[in-house]
C-alpha cells in the first residue's frame, strides 16, 4: 500500500541558529565529560542571547572538569560556529555556569546495583523510522534541506564565500506522487549575510547550493525559490533571537514525516533513553528497511524510570512488508538488548561522539571510523534475513 499524492514540507537550521547554537554547546559539554570519564553522567541546558551563555544541568563526573574549563569548551563551540560579531564574540560573550551536581534520587534509580541492572533515566516513548526515499534512508524533504545548509556552510567555513554568516534555515516543499517524492514545488532558504552583500547575490550563492544538492529537474519554479523574503538578514544568531537547547527535536529527527516521542536529544549523556532508544530505534528501523523486509518502517519503544526492560516494541512497515509484522518486536529484540545498557554497549556511545550531532540532523548521517552516528550502521541486515530465511 502507498500513500497517494500530495505536498509535504520540511525545514532544517544551520549550526549557527540560536537553538542550534545552544545543542551545540551542551553537547560539546557532554563529550568533555565522556571523554575524562565515559560513565560520566550530564543533563546540560543551554540559553543564548546577546553576547551571553547561561549553563543549567545536574552532571555527576571527574573534578577535573571545573567551571573553567566547562566556560572555555562553551566558548571554543562558539567560535568553531563563526561567531565574531559584536553581539555576539565566542571571546567577548559573558558565560554564566548553575550546573550542578546530579539528585541521588534519580542516581539510585538509574545505577546498577547488586542484581539490579542500570534503568533508564526517565520514563518515556521514542521513535526511529527509516524510509527508502533517500540514500540515507531517510525522508526526502528534511534530508535536503540539511544537505543545502550543509553545503553553505562548509562555503563559509572554507572562506569560498565569505559573505555568508552562521544563521541559516532552509526549508523544501516536495510533491509526492503516489507517495514518492517527484520534484520541489517550492524552497525558502534564509542566511545570514555581511553588511553590504546584496540580495541578488546572496540569492544566486543560495541557487548554487541548492541546485547541487536536490536532484536533477527538481527545482521549484523561479516564483516560488524564496531567498531572505525580507530583503534583509545581518543580525543573526542569539543576538537577534534567543536560543534554547532542545527546541528543534523535528529538525534534529525526521522533519515531521515520523513521530517523536518528544524528548530532546542534545545536553544528555547516553543513560538517557530520550538520546540512546531514539538511536537504537533508528537503528533497527533502519536496518529492518536495509534488510528489504519492508519499504518504511516506524518503530515505538517505551520506558519507566529506574526500570531496565523496555515496556513495549511496537513496529509498523505501513503496509510495505514483505513478512510477518507480528513477528518484527520479537526478533528484533532477540537480535539487540534494548535495556538502557544493551544499547550503549551495542552502539557503544559512551564515547564524545555528539557535539557533530548539534547541527544537520542525528539521522540520515555516514556512521563514523571513531563511533560517530554508530546508529546508522546497516549491520544487523544479514540477522534480520537470517532470521526470516531470506
Amino acid at each position: 500500500m502507498r500513500l497517494g499524492s500530495y505536498l509535504f514540507t520540511s525545514e532544517s537550521v544551520s549550526e549557527g541558529h540560536p537553538d542550534k547554537v545552544c545543542d551545540r554547546v551542551s553537547d560539546s559539554i557532554v563529550d568533555l565529560y565522556l571523554s575524562h570519564d565515559p560513565q560520566s553522567r550530564i543533563a546540560v541546558e543551554t540559553l543564548a542571547t546577546t553576547n551571553r551563555i547561561v549553563l543549567a544541568g545536574e552532571v555527576r563526573g571527574p573534578a577535573e572538569v571545573t567551571p573553567e574549563v566547562i566556560e572555555e569548551v562553551a566558548r571554543q563551540a562558539v567560535r568553531d560556529i563563526g561567531y565574531e560579531q559584536d553581539g555576539f564574540h565566542w571571546q567577548n560573550l559573558k558565560v554564566q555556569n548553575y550546573i550542578h551536581e546530579q539528585s541521588v534520587d534519580i542516581a539510585q534509580g538509574v545505577d546498577a546495583a547488586g542484581n539490579k541492572d542500570e534503568g533508564a533515566g526517565d520514563q518515556g516513548i521514542m521513535f526511529g523510522y527509516a524510509c527508502k526515499e533517500t540514500e540515507g534512508f531517510m525522508p526526502a524533504p528534511i534530508y535536503l534541506s540539511h544537505n543545502i545548509l550543509r553545503s553553505l556552510a562548509d562555503v563559509r567555513h572554507s572562506g569560498e564565500e565569505p559573505g555568508l554568516g552562521p544563521d541559516a534555515k532552509s526549508q523544501i516543499t516536495l510533491e509526492y506522487i503516489d507517495g514518492q517524492p517527484v520534484r520541489a514545488t517550492s524552497i525558502v532558504v534564509s542566511t545570514q549575510h555581511a553588511e553590504g552583500v546584496s540580495p541578488e547575490e546572496i540569492r544566486e550563492i543560495v541557487r548554487r547550493h541548492v541546485i547541487k544538492e536536490i536532484p536533477e529537474g527538481w527545482m521549484c519554479p523561479e516564483e516560488e525559490f524564496y531567498v531572505n523574503p525580507t530583503g534583509r538578514f545581518v543580525i543573526g544568531g542569539p543576538d537577534g533571537d534567543a536560543g534554547v537547547t532542545g527546541r528543534k527535536i523535528i529538525v534534529d529527527t525526521y522533519g515531521g514525516a515520523a513521530p517523536h516521542g518528544g524528548g530532546a536529544f542534545s545536553g544528555k549523556d547516553p543513560t538517557k533513553v530520550d538520546r540512546s532508544a531514539a538511536y537504537a530505534a533508528r537503528y533497527l528501523a533502519k536496518n529492518v528497511v536495509g534488510a528489504g523486509l519492508a519499504e518504511r518502517c516506524t518503530i515505538q519503544v517505551s520506558y519507566a524510570i529506574g526500570v531496565s526492560k523496555p515496556l513495549s516494541l511496537f513496529v509498523n512497515t505501513h503496509g510495505t512488508g514483505l513478512v510477518d509484522e507480528q513477528k518484527l518486536p520479537g526478533i528484533l529484540m532477540d537480535i539487540m538488548d534494548l535495556s538502557p545498557r544493551g544499547i550503549r554497549e551495542h552502539l557503544s556511545l559512551n564515547k564524545p561522539i555528539y557535539a557533530r550531532t548539534a547541527a544537520y540532523g542525528h539521522f540520515g548521517r555516514r556512521p563514523e571510523d571513531d563511533g560517530g552516528f554508530s546508529w546508522e550502521r546497516l549491520n544487523l541486515v544479514d540477522g534480520l534475513k537470517s532470521a526470516f530465511n531470506l
